[in-house]
């Protein structure tokens, strides 16, 4: 039953960050959750706190990457919960092209249906890549 309903209120925020809505995403997190995104890249680092990753997803959603939830498991109990979510994003440029592509798992520790640790396993060389890409778009021409 957990993982069931995990899982229905994971893809109601994704959808909703998809169309721009991060609160309920956001709200999701404890005051103090850590969410670590490995590599060297813009998006690479520990945001700890709320406030950091309610920075990282306005970003995220600014730039309009469209994620998507392949599998999503839960084990545990309410008070010390594992989740695991197998996905992939995409991000496609104002005439339709694919310009990022990507995709990765993330391993959430919660207490109390409350994300207190994140980790997120992507191409870090994929998003290396995007970051060109969104450099070249910031550019003055």
């Amino acid at each position: 039953m957990l993982s069931w309903l995990a899982g229905v209120m994971l893809r109601r925020s994704i959808r909703r960050v998809n169309a721009g809505d991060i609160g309920p995403m956001l709200s999701g997190y404890a005051q103090d959750a850590v969410s670590v995104f490995p590599g060297e890249n813009s998006w690479g680092g520990e945001h700890r706190g709320r406030d950091a990753i309610e920075v990282f997803l306005r970003r995220f959603v600014g730039v309009g990457i469209q994620f998507e939830a392949h599998e999503i498991v839960v084990s545990g109990w309410p008070w010390n919960a594992t989740i695991w979510v197998r996905f992939s994003d995409h991000v496609k440029a104002p005439d339709g092209t694919v310009v990022y592509e990507n995709r990765g798992v993330i391993h959430a520790k919660t207490r109390w249906g409350k994300i207190v640790l994140q980790e997120t396993f992507e191409d870090t060389e994929k998003l290396t890549e995007f970051d060109k890409y969104l450099a070249a778009r910031e550019a003055p021409t």
